[in-house]
């Protein structure tokens, strides 16, 4: 018995070790590889603690491999955008300008029923006062309210409105997103130009955003 409750809190110690390595991410918020990888440091702890037979460095190491492989998988999502974009997916556009787009809704699975959900947990009940509604990859809907709906705003002081503008990355971590510059209407020679104005390369921008309005948003990278 003893042998057993000294495996099993070894195992436990263990388990919030690894977790606490992946980050601080809450369940509702992992990522599906983050998500697949946790259930599976639970099973793989599962089987030693049940059975004392076996020797405890056959859940150890089992352990050890998936983290690592985890954190080498997280340091090259970081990187290489693609990698990123096939294990967490990317982020769907479901509403755009007040208007519901049906295909990205069908393409995500998402009914309008959930759709609806969604937004009253966020305080819109009428999708029309949504300007844009973004389904992030961890499942979380995220809403920009059009100016007129959004609390205190400059509406309800009777000052002139702006148009709402969606920000779009063109520059991450000295990344161009080729995507993203074509989504906001822009071209190279607009990016070079904004480069050049500013006296950086792309690989020297941590982050450079503009929305509909030209409004450019940039940070550019801390020097080690």
């Amino acid at each position: 018995m003893s042998i057993s409750l000294i495996r099993t809190a070894l195992l436990y110690g263990l388990l919030i070790f690894t977790v606490r390595l992946m980050g601080k991410r809450q369940v509702a918020e992992m990522e599906p590889a983050e998500f697949v990888v946790t259930m599976l440091l639970a099973n793989l702890a599962a089987v030693p603690m049940q059975d004392n037979g076996l020797p405890l460095l056959s859940g150890v190491v089992p352990i050890f491999t998936v983290l690592a492989l985890e954190l080498i998988l997280a340091v090259l999502s970081m990187k290489l955008l693609p990698l990123r974009r096939m294990l967490c997916g990317v982020p769907t556009l479901l509403i755009r300008d007040g208007r519901i787009d049906q295909k990205a809704l069908a393409a995500s699975r998402v009914s309008l029923d959930e759709l609806e959900q969604k937004l009253r947990e966020k305080n819109v009940f009428d999708f029309g006062q949504a300007a844009y509604a973004i389904l992030e990859t961890d499942g979380e809907l995220t809403v920009m309210p059009f100016p007129q709906h959004q609390p205190a705003t400059r509406g309800d002081m009777g000052a002139a409105l702006s148009p709402a503008g969606l920000y779009y990355n063109v520059v991450a971590d000295g990344r161009v997103l080729r995507d993203n510059l074509k989504q906001a209407g822009l071209d190279d020679a607009w990016l070079q130009k904004e480069l050049k104005r500013r006296g950086c390369r792309a690989r020297d921008v941590f982050l450079l955003a503009v929305d509909q309005q030209g409004s450019v948003r940039f940070v550019g990278k801390e020097k080690p």
